[in-house]
């Protein structure tokens, strides 16, 4: 029995989170942070998929980046799931629409974009992709 309000996924909380704050026009989502979902917020940071991420005070804080009045995210889905894991090697990376969209992956060199881990020829689990 799962107790109310613990999640057995906090990546795809964080997720839904991003994408809830983009449907309803939000500056900024405040969540809890923690090593992984701070990583990959830094990557869609860096990507320029968000504005900003940082950590304050114990919260992960995510600026949310708009186009004119488009959000920056069409859509962002977890792959890689607690009861499914999917790995792929780096020549099975996937590409979404002309290479426009990326995919979070969990590397042995730590958490990158596709496009990082294509270059350094990098496998691993696929978290999210987005795009």
């Amino acid at each position: 029995m799962v107790k109310k309000g613990i999640s057995t996924d906090p990546i795809a909380d964080m997720l839904t989170i991003i994408r809830n704050g983009y449907q309803t026009h939000k500056d900024e989502v405040v969540l809890p942070t923690s090593k992984v979902k701070r990583n990959v917020a830094l990557i869609l940071a860096s990507e320029k998929y968000v504005a900003s991420a940082e950590e304050l005070e114990g919260k992960l804080v995510i600026n949310l980046r708009y186009i004119g009045k488009n959000p920056a995210i069409t859509e962002i889905k977890r792959i890689s799931k607690p009861g499914l894991r999917v790995y792929v090697g780096w020549s099975k990376l996937p590409s979404y629409i002309r290479g426009l969209g990326i995919v979070v992956v969990s590397t042995s060199k730590g958490l990158m974009s596709s496009k990082g881990a294509i270059k350094q020829k990098l496998g691993g689990e696929l978290i999210c992709r987005v795009w």
